[in-house]
């Protein structure tokens, strides 16, 4: 501090005093659910193309709604989380739905092969 004196520096050959000591920054929360609800309404939202999409963004919302009441702080990744789930049910739902109908059109044409 100003006006005060220096402290003496220490004799030769002893230590100097130790350094205070400081904190370190405390942890942040694990955001395992949020990560997890983000990668699985990724995967959800690309796999629902393929079919095997759903149980992804099934998982995601599921992940998203329980990262919400326990992650609060990581709200970006639960919430991308939840709209990319949604979105994934969706697409995998329409794409359900067309190939129920693309197979009961081509079921009603039967075996017509060999009648003209």
């Amino acid at each position: 501090m100003y006006g005060q004196p220096a402290p003496a520096a220490p004799a030769y050959g002893q230590a100097p005093p130790a350094a205070p000591a400081y904190a370190s920054a405390p942890a942040k929360p694990a955001q395992v659910l949020s990560i997890l609800s983000l990668v699985g309404g990724i995967v959800g939202i690309v796999g629902s193309f393929f079919y095997f999409g759903l149980l992804f963004s099934i998982a995601a919302v599921v992940l998203g709604f329980i990262a919400k009441k326990k992650e609060p702080a990581s709200k970006g990744m639960w919430l991308t989380g939840i709209i990319l789930g949604f979105v994934g049910i969706l697409i995998g739902v329409i794409f359900i739905i067309i190939a129920i109908i693309a197979f009961a059109v081509l079921a009603s044409y039967g075996n017509t092969y060999g009648n003209y």
